[in-house]
């Protein structure tokens, strides 16, 4: 039902590799189709963006504009909530606004900021929040009201001026819960669009759709593929791919918590992955025995059990030294140490997304409520990305002010190197400021 690896095994390295290697079927036609949506979103509009829609969403509109939600719809959400869903949203925008007003002050207070050195030239930066940012939401196999919070309240906080998001709402229909938290975070415009087609509206912009400036959110292997496609035009915050968990465990962790685990990230898709690695061959043991059993009880199983046989692992290694030489070879998105003494061996992590520090921190929480962003990287670009911050919606402008002393031997110096470098109207455009 699952893979099984030991770190002593001759091709255990080429195993681990292949495990972590996405068999996207198809791809070359996955970018094929996504290119040609592309193209006739920019060339026609609105027009496709109507027709995609109806195509993919199984819905039958006739103008763009019912593809805009207005803000009266996104109140009424909220208003509809159970108090207990208001509640836990509103628990989890105040945490996720928290945690992102504090990287800001670590970042330099978000603000300009300079220096005067001894010469009497200024040096510094101008940071600005982004004036239009694009969300996309997922809202294919389930509804995502989590991601709005984790990705319009950084947005928010680094002082965006406009927000615009999109999520799919199949035949018609959309999930209130996300409509809700939309309210609840202040965002400008919502519309009903999903796939590569939100991609391109908001890359390109439409009658309807405004361009924006950077688009965040996770998405389907065709919203990955369309915001990869669309880089340059404008930015993106990731090329994400399926979720995915490395749990390390050892005795000390109830197996059942452990499979349960595994099956929160297995649930999201067919090609999430799910891996635990212990030096205990009796926890993979028993991990093992129980999977079978715990998964009868799932309400999607089906995924479930999809997403374990296509890219779970259990992985026996000799040591927890080499567990992290694993961990850190793998770079997953989310890792969990359910180990003892787990806060002493949280240095060891050099690449990873989200590490939750102790049995008790499940991912779950890290998904919903505890503050920093769920948006992280996947598919390995945790060795060279980071998690969603207020840093991902944010310009920095260099300010350089030369004073009339700081000017000339600032420029005397530049002009030599100029020259050195073959560039002769930088040479003279710097002389000429050494002239007294």
């Amino acid at each position: 039902m699952i893979l099984y690896l030991d770190s002593r095994e001759k091709n255990f390295v080429e195993d681990l590799k292949a495990l972590n290697d996405i068999a996207e079927k198809n791809l070359e036609e996955v970018s094929s189709q996504v290119k040609k949506i592309l193209d006739d979103v920019r060339a026609l509009g609105d027009t496709k963006l109507v027709e995609y829609t109806n195509l993919y969403d199984r819905r039958y509109l006739e103008k763009a504009e019912a593809l805009s939600l207005d803000k009266r719809a996104l109140e009424d959400a909220y208003l509809d909530l159970e108090e207990n869903v208001r509640e836990a949203l509103q628990c989890s925008l105040d945490r996720v606004k928290t945690y992102h007003e504090k990287q800001l002050i670590a970042l330099g207070s978000g603000s300009d900021w300079s220096y005067e050195d001894e010469k009497g030239n200024v040096l510094g930066q101008q940071v600005r929040g982004m004036e239009r940012v694009g969300i996309y939401v997922p809202g294919g196999k389930a509804a995502y009201p989590s991601t709005v919070i984790m990705t319009a309240i950084p947005a928010r906080v680094a002082g965006v001026k406009e927000i615009v998001l999109c999520v799919p709402s199949p035949e018609g229909l959309s999930n209130k819960t996300v409509l809700a938290a939309a309210h609840m975070c202040g965002v400008d415009h919502v519309f009903t669009i999903g796939g590569a087609q939100a991609v391109a509206a908001l890359a390109f912009g439409t009658d309807s759709v405004p361009r924006v400036d950077k688009i965040v959110g996770p998405g389907s292997i065709y919203v990955a593929k369309a915001k990869e496609l669309v880089f340059g035009k404008v930015g993106i915050d990731m090329i994400a791919g399926p979720s995915e968990v490395v749990i390390v465990a050892d005795d000390t962790v109830d197996p059942r918590w452990v499979v349960q685990d595994m099956f929160a990230q297995a649930e999201h898709d067919e090609l999430a992955q799910a891996i635990v690695i212990s030096a205990n061959q009796g926890v993979l043991d028993r991990v093992h025995e129980m999977l079978p059993v715990m998964m009868r009880e799932e309400k999607r199983k089906n995924i479930i059990k999809e997403a374990i046989q296509n890219r779970g692992a259990l992985i026996k290694v000799r040591n927890l030294d080499e567990a992290f030489v694993v961990v850190n070879s793998i770079s997953p998105e989310h890792l969990q140490l359910s180990i003892r003494n787990a806060s002493s061996y949280v240095n060891r992590i050099r690449n990873v997304g989200a590490v939750f520090v102790g049995a008790r921190s499940t991912e779950a929480v890290g998904d919903y409520i505890a503050g920093p962003s769920h948006v992280l990287p996947t598919n390995g670009s945790a060795r060279f990305a980071s998690p969603l911050g207020v840093y991902d919606f944010q310009t920095r402008t260099s300010v350089v002010k030369c004073s009339d002393e700081g000017s000339i031997e600032l420029n005397r110096i530049a002009s030599v190197l100029a020259l050195v470098e073959g560039l002769h109207s930088h040479s003279s455009s710097a002389s000429l400021r050494v002239e007294k």
